[in-house]
């Protein structure tokens, strides 16, 4: 990362390999200046990065505790539909936007889902 200075640092969600490095790697990325994308906005982007973007988590918990009461009920899990998360949620942390140099419209600001 230092050696090649990318423009942007975009972590993707779902893997185990991060977790408890997430704090030491957004030191890392905010020391050299460089913004990052994370999976789970709000409380992700509350810990450094620039952008947090996912799936709205309660919302699919909710959905899993309807499968899990489905289930208790006699339902087949076979039987049951496959579900994509149906809301996502966006939040920009302004504080390293502004520590960053960054711009950016207010169409775009307007749209989020709170300031972490």
């Amino acid at each position: 990362m230092e050696q090649r200075r990318p423009d942007a640092l975009i972590r993707g969600g779902g893997s185990g390999l991060l977790t408890g490095l997430h704090e030491a790697l957004y030191e890392k990325v905010m020391r050299a200046r460089i913004p990052m994308s994370a999976p789970g906005p709000l409380r992700i982007a509350r810990l450094g990065p620039l952008v947090g973007y996912g799936p709205n988590l309660l919302a699919g918990l909710r959905l899993a505790a309807t499968y899990v009461d489905r289930i208790l009920k006699g339902a087949n899990p076979s039987d049951l539909p496959v579900e994509q998360p149906k809301k996502f949620e966006l939040a920009i942390n302004l504080k390293t936007k502004n520590a960053l140099g960054i711009t950016m419209p207010p169409t775009l600001l307007a749209g989020t889902d709170g300031d972490p």
